[in-house]
């Protein structure tokens, strides 16, 4: 293997603004020890744009740095997982939005969005697939239940990710999600305020709903919701719009509200299921907005149902609402 023995001036891209100094060197020259990189800022080895600089600096796209002669620090590995033809073409079968900043999916039931100790397939694996190291990959801004289908947004950069958090953190993502659920809410529309609690059991996570004495690990949650449609007594369709981001938080307010969302094995739902209707969690992310990270214009992105859902609408005599009830 030939390593590098000279001076090098290499420029910050645009994926790469507002990165950390110490974590484009993690990208760029991971076997780098980072006491040897301090050594290297302190002794003036490393310079940004012709200055000093500390480990923390935030760089900035188009600033040049240079790096002294590593004779001895391997280039960084590619990608850990290269995407087959089938990976790709699965990519390309979910895809309902893509840009130059933004890739948005419409991810399956069924399909992890993050990996766990049984699980080598989810759309996290994909993503690293797609880029050239852990630092410019697309990478995650929110999260889906494994169970859960629908819009999933990725950043294509790391800029494009922090700005898009950004956006979640302060409530401006307008985000809708369709459900059907057993029985029939009363009122048909109103706000479900219920602080949640984590509760691991043996059958996996779930979450309940605070219990007095509990402020301190309780988080808060709100959900609107209103029905669009129902089946006699037996089952709803519900529109349901999230303020906050909780894990489970639209499954465990539905099964609060005391009418949990069909299919739905963690929150009672999966019991007395209609008959004909599929054993499968009924929730689906159908629609999200937000202002573009580049500045310009609002993207708003719509998810078709899953088969089973469709199914089930089929089977109730429900119809798909067009326009802003979607």
């Amino acid at each position: 293997m030939t390593h590098r023995s000279s001076v090098e001036t290499k420029q910050v891209s645009e994926a790469e603004d507002g990165m950390r100094l110490d974590r484009w060197f993690k990208a760029h020259y991971a076997a780098l020890p980072h006491s040897r990189l301090e050594k290297l800022l302190r002794t003036g080895q490393v310079r940004v744009d012709g200055g000093r600089a500390k480990a923390s600096k935030r760089l900035e796209a188009g600033q040049s740095i240079r790096v002294p002669p590593l004779p001895d620090v391997p280039p960084p590995p590619g990608p850990k997982h290269a995407l087959s033809k089938a990976d790709r073409a699965f990519l390309a079968a979910m895809t309902l939005y893509e840009d130059d900043d933004l890739l948005v999916l419409n991810k399956p039931s069924g399909i992890a969005v993050q990996g766990g100790t049984k699980t080598a397939h989810h759309i996290d694996r994909l993503l690293e697939g797609l880029g050239g190291g852990p630092e410019t990959r697309p990478r995650l801004v929110h999260r889906l239940d494994r169970d859960t289908s629908g819009v999933l947004v990725i950043a294509k950069r790391r800029s494009i990710a922090a700005k898009l958090g950004r956006a979640f953190q302060t409530r401006s993502v307008r985000k809708i999600y369709w459900a059907l659920v057993h029985g029939v809410p009363k009122p048909p529309q109103g706000k479900i305020e219920a602080a949640l609690v984590k509760a691991a059991g043996p059958e996996g996570d779930r979450v309940r709903k605070a219990r007095a004495g509990e402020q301190d690990i309780a988080q808060s949650a709100v959900t609107h919701y209103a029905m669009v449609d129902r089946a006699g007594q037996q089952a709803a369709f519900v529109s349901l719009k999230p303020v906050t981001g909780r894990q489970h938080q639209l499954r465990a307010h539905m099964a609060i509200l005391g009418h949990p969302i069909l299919g739905d094995e963690k929150y009672r739902g999966n019991a007395a299921l209609p008959v004909g209707v599929s054993n499968r969690l009924h929730l689906h992310a159908r629609r999200i907005s937000f202002p573009h990270p580049g500045g310009e214009g609002v993207v708003d992105v719509t998810a078709p149902l899953p088969d089973h859902m469709r199914q089930s609408f089929a089977l109730f005599g429900f119809a798909e609402p067009a326009g802003a009830e979607q």
